[in-house]
């Protein structure tokens, strides 16, 4: 009985120092916004001994606490960044959701509707994943100029479900190929159309890819940087774009940088919490077998 607990407890050691190893950079980033400037430049570091202040959300967000309550008051200071925050929740939730629109419906017709040109066609799909974006980012500023979409939550949406389509298409049809085909076909013969069959039956046998693929398309558009930075001037600013303000000509503002990072873990900690109940079985869906 001992022989087999040490390797168990072995293996539990191990498993929490991994997941120490990957949390603590969170952490400390995360201390450093409630942190005091002499805190943060201390040597040697301090890692749990410092007192807490609002001050940094105070500036960034107009968050502070006192008498026992927490209060907002926006603030106007060139480190509020409140709307901000607002601009990349906004962005990334309505990317997310145009990008799954139509990569729900052009992966289930790749996965079930077979055409000439098919393969070619995902081919093609594929290969747009791989221009750097670099290589367009200044020709879809001056198509952004004319049109009149430059600095709008209409123009960041687009190029930003633009950027995931690729890979939301690769990803939905792999989750589609791993329903059953014959599914489909039994609907067929007790008289259903083949949109009843997507709406009906295999969206919701696909709910778990679904959840994988926004989480994937949440993540990216919420870190993209260039195109936020290239298609914005004023009106717009993404999470990514502001926090390079923080580094001015008498140094870096780091308490304040650590407010803003750490305020931008909580909406994707709770996208993600929200579609968890679905993404680990949409994480794992190419077990399902015919």
């Amino acid at each position: 009985m001992r022989a087999a607990l040490f390797p168990r407890m072995l293996r539990i050691l191990f498993a929490w120092t991994v997941v120490g190893l990957f949390f603590f950079p969170i952490y400390y980033w995360t201390s450093v916004a409630f942190r005091h400037g002499r805190d943060i430049f201390s040597r040697p570091p301090v890692i749990f001994d410092f007192t807490p202040t609002f001050d940094n959300f105070q500036k960034v967000f107009g968050i502070s606490f006192g008498e026992g309550r927490l209060t907002v008051t926006p603030g106007g200071g060139n480190f509020y960044m409140g709307p901000r925050l607002w601009d990349s929740i906004v962005i990334a939730c309505g990317s997310t959701l145009l990008a799954l629109i139509i990569a729900t419906l052009a992966a289930y017709a790749l996965s079930r509707i077979h055409f000439r040109g098919r393969h070619g066609f995902v081919g093609w799909v594929l290969s747009t994943r791989m221009m750097p974006p670099v290589a367009v980012a200044i020709p879809m500023f001056f198509i952004y100029k004319t049109l009149g979409l430059l600095d709008t939550y209409l123009g960041m949406i687009l190029i930003h479900a633009l950027m995931n389509l690729p890979l939301a298409v690769l990803l939905m049809k792999s989750f589609f190929d791993d329903i059953p085909a014959e599914i489909d076909e039994s609907a067929i013969i007790d008289g259903a159309s083949r949109w009843l069959i997507f709406r009906r039956v295999v969206l919701p046998m696909a709910r778990g890819g679904i959840a994988a693929t926004a989480v994937l398309c949440f993540i990216f558009s919420w870190t993209e940087f260039l195109f936020a930075l290239t298609l914005t001037q004023t009106e717009i600013k993404t999470v990514p774009v502001v926090s390079t303000t923080f580094v001015t000509s008498v140094g870096t503002a780091w308490g304040n940088m650590a407010a803003l990072g750490a305020a931008a873990i909580v909406p994707a900690f709770i996208f993600v919490l929200a579609v968890q109940k679905h993404l680990v079985r949409g994480l794992t869906m190419g077990s399902l077998k015919q």
